[in-house]
């Protein structure tokens, strides 16, 4: 099961896969989740598929015109949030129908309040093809990520339900250097103000059916469904157990955004002008604390995927360990 939501690993960058791979094998699951508007399915991430179901188009030629008559009726030519950059990239139908509500529920504001920016990475094809990641790599660990990450702490001294920042003082005096990926304003004592932050809790069952929903992801974008999304777990294993037997049962996850406050868990940092002014600052004192490195995307406070963030501490590793020599 995947605790914290649907994580499928993905990277072109084959130093990235050489080392990952060290610690686990995966299995070859590509991710081509499903959007549910108001019982309505289409296929993610945009493409002919989705188009052919929302225009009825059927060549890539018809579904790019009738993207740019949307764009042309809206009236956008630069766009200056998250709402007329998405009308830009798909139109004004798909926007409303599979982007509006499930954003809006996600980040808890209005798209016209989000930066354009956090949709520019939406991925979107004149081709008939769902694989919404499109890397050379792609794939989940058999076994899961708890299996991988066991591998790859062997030999080292692990401490759970330890909080860092209480005990700093006794634990930074085990080592010369410190990685800090907790939220950077917390490492401070919230001494400038409080970073925004979104967390995400989710309902777990068990259900006594072999097959939910039919796909590892379904997402509901109407703005009405409380869920940003239902993940059924067994499909990220092709429905199987470790042995090849097919499973009789299946656990579902419902997923809800939420706005973060002190004691929740921060999943993902709110990357508009107002907090980007705010890390700043703590970005100026972090770059003075000599002995610590802050990583990650709270340590950050920035958008992370899984094989961005090893990659970068690959490239720490080795520019502190150059640094030794």
């Amino acid at each position: 099961m995947h605790k914290y939501g649907a994580h499928i690993f993905h990277t072109n960058n084959k130093k990235v896969w050489a080392y990952i791979t060290q610690f686990a094998e995966f299995n070859r699951f590509t991710n081509s989740p499903i959007a549910n508007y108001h019982g309505e399915l289409y296929s993610l991430p945009f493409n002919m598929y989705t188009f052919n179901k929302m225009w009825g188009v059927v060549t890539p030629e018809e579904a790019a015109a009738k993207i740019e008559e949307q764009k042309k009726a809206a009236g956008i030519t630069e766009p200056g949030n998250l709402e007329e950059q998405a009308i830009s990239l798909v139109g004004t139908d798909i926007y409303e129908k599979l982007i509006k509500g499930y954003t809006e529920k996600q980040w808890g504001r209005p798209c016209r309040e989000l930066p354009a920016f956090i949709i520019k990475r939406l991925p979107v094809r004149l081709t008939y093809d769902n694989n919404y990641f499109n890397a050379l790599y792609q794939g989940i660990p058999m076994s899961g990520y708890t299996k991988m990450m066991g591998k790859l702490l062997e030999g080292i001294e692990v401490r759970l339900s330890t909080d860092y920042l209480e005990n700093k003082e006794r634990l930074d005096s085990l080592a010369e250097k410190i990685i800090y990926t907790g939220p950077v304003d917390a490492y401070f004592g919230y001494r400038l103000g409080t970073l925004e932050y979104r967390s995400v809790r989710f309902e777990t069952e068990v259900l006594d059916e072999p097959n939910f929903q039919g796909n590892a992801a379904v997402n509901y974008t109407d703005r009405e469904t409380p869920w940003i999304r239902i993940i059924e777990h067994k499909w990220f294993e092709f429905g199987r157990d470790d042995q090849g037997g097919e499973l009789e049962k299946t656990v579902i996850s419902r997923e809800y955004s939420s706005e973060w406050k002190k004691g929740d868990e921060p999943y993902y940092p709110v990357n508009d002008e107002k907090n980007g002014r705010l890390y700043a600052q703590y970005k100026e004192l972090a770059d003075r604390e000599e002995r610590v490195l802050f990583g990650g995307h709270l340590g950050e406070y920035k958008y992370y995927d899984m094989d961005a963030v090893i990659a970068s501490a690959l490239d720490r590793a080795e520019a502190e360990l150059e640094g030794r020599r």
